[in-house]
């Protein structure tokens, strides 16, 4: 299964995951995901996953982005990943991922935003390499 495709799964994960949702009961925000070339645009309303849009999208307004190469996203979807490829802000500091935007909504839930992301771990099968 490719990174993009894991992380399309992300509405059916998120839904069987009630601690998660209650965790983010209070966050509404627009923010996108970008899987290597291919962005997802996530429309969370209180702690719903609303909408995920894929494919790009002519002036769809985000607070803030996350965009990551393929490669980052398969080494963080490993069922235990390696250090330095297992946190949002690893990735980051490792050059693999960037976050740009108004980090106030993804510093306020960072957790639910960590774990929302992490979820494709759950998927059976390693991610395609």
């Amino acid at each position: 299964m490719s990174p993009t495709d894991r992380f399309a799964r992300l509405p059916d994960l998120l839904a069987a995951d009630t601690d998660l949702k209650r965790r983010a009961r209070w966050l509404s925000v627009d923010c996108r995901v970008d899987i290597g070339t291919e962005p997802f645009h996530l429309t969370i309303r209180d702690g719903e996953l609303d909408d995920l849009e894929r494919g790009p999208r002519l002036m769809r307004a985000t607070a803030f982005s996350i965009r990551g190469s393929d490669e980052a996203w398969q080494r963080h979807w490993q069922r235990v990943p390696e250090p330095g490829w297992h946190d949002l802000f690893a990735l980051t500091k490792r050059g693999a991922a960037i976050i740009e935007g108004d980090l106030r909504p993804l510093l306020q839930n960072l957790q639910f935003f960590k774990d929302l992301l992490a979820l494709p771990r759950r998927l059976p099968g390693p991610p395609a390499s």
